[in-house]
């Protein structure tokens, strides 16, 4: 049976409140065929998870419906591994104690830190360097990241679309981690990997239907940001650790304002919703950010060292890449499917920026 996670925004919720309602939910459980597994309340966020093998969705709003009318704000499905790993149990804590009214009551929070690992292509990798080159490159990678988790702690999540995605409870930790991450890379190396990482922090559930999937995708844009630092931290994170741990490292950490992480969010949410429409040019990108031409221009360039058009461009052929690994989509299909005008357009802008055809690309994924 599925397993799945809802959200609820509760104002003013309070521990003992959620405890009796997870105790009610329990009572009448039976009722739709559901298993309430566990939860996790964030009183000073003001927000709810709850976790809950079920048939269908619709069994998991009747429950609370019925139980105590706190019906979600959203619903997905979750696997239990990635659970695991993000949030480090699938039931009650274990050392939480019942009190006189039989109740477990914990305040423990589903907000965690992630940090995120993104490189070159592997199959750029080793179409730069070879095959056997490549692959004791990445070896080096995985064994550094392995001694920095069991130095640092962090619980590794498998995560499709980045190296490695790493889940923690302390921003303090996370920044430690990535500074071992890098010091402990020969510079030559984290030139060949184009290493970048980054840490951002958020809730389990936004607006994505996988897991952490916001906190992720945003991660994954701030590894776009222009500059020769390694490490891009996003202002919540660096409210949360002492300023002297990012600071003196000025070289290594960049981290954004409110401002320019809403933007960048902005810049690649539209990219998302429109990158398949080959209509879709610089100035309709303007008009969905509501910015001049210049502005956009400007903006585009300070945070990603890229103008619109190019990163419009780069933006596509990533989804290109995507989904060759996908499936075996003819090189016209994935022209087409991704906003290129035609495709000897989208094969020429693929080998000037990775060097090598679209077909060869395809042979290199057998």
């Amino acid at each position: 049976m599925p397993i799945y996670m809802d959200a609820h925004i509760i104002s003013g919720v309070k521990a003992k409140d959620v405890a009796e309602a997870h105790t009610k939910d329990l009572i009448h459980q039976h009722e739709y065929g559901c298993k309430c597994m566990t939860y996790w309340t964030d009183e000073e966020r003001e927000k709810v998870f709850c976790l809950i093998e079920a048939p269908d969705k619709d069994a998991v709003r009747e429950l609370h419906k019925k139980s105590h009318g706190l019906i979600p704000n959203k619903i997905i499905e979750v696997s239990s591994k990635v659970v695991q790993s993000f949030l480090g149990r699938l039931y009650d804590p274990e050392d939480v104690e019942s009190n006189d009214e039989g109740l477990k009551i914990f305040n423990d929070s589903s907000f965690r830190i992630l940090l995120v690992v993104k490189i070159i292509d592997s199959i750029l990798l080793q179409h730069e360097l070879g095959s056997v080159k490549a692959n004791e490159l990445l070896l080096r990678l995985r064994s550094v990241v392995k001694k920095s988790l069991s130095t640092c702690g962090g619980s590794s999540v498998e995560y499709a679309g980045a190296e490695f995605v790493v889940s923690f409870t302390s921003a303090a930790t996370a920044i430690s981690c990535a500074s071992s991450i890098t010091e402990n890379l020969t510079p030559e190396d984290v030139g060949l990997l184009d290493l970048k990482i980054a840490i951002n922090a958020g809730d389990p559930i936004e607006k994505s239907n996988k897991l952490f999937g916001d906190v992720i995708q945003q991660a994954a844009n701030m590894c776009m940001l222009q500059g020769s630092f390694r490490v891009a931290v996003c202002s919540s994170i660096k409210d949360l650790v002492a300023n002297t741990d990012i600071q003196n490292k000025k070289e290594k950490f960049r981290t954004l304002s409110p401002h320019d992480e809403s933007l960048l969010r902005s810049l690649f949410s539209k990219l998302e919703e429109n990158f398949g429409n080959c209509n879709f040019d610089i100035a309709d990108y303007g008009k969905a950010m509501a910015m001049s031409m210049s502005q956009l221009y400007r903006k585009t360039l300070e945070l990603t060292g890229m103008s619109p058009n190019q990163l419009l461009k780069d933006y596509r052929l990533a989804k290109a890449k995507e989904l060759m690994k996908q499936k075996p989509y003819s090189i016209s299909q994935i022209s087409f499917d991704t906003g290129f005008t035609s495709p000897s357009y989208f094969t020429k802008c693929f080998k000037l920026k990775y060097g090598l055809l679209p077909k060869a690309y395809l042979d290199m994924l057998q």
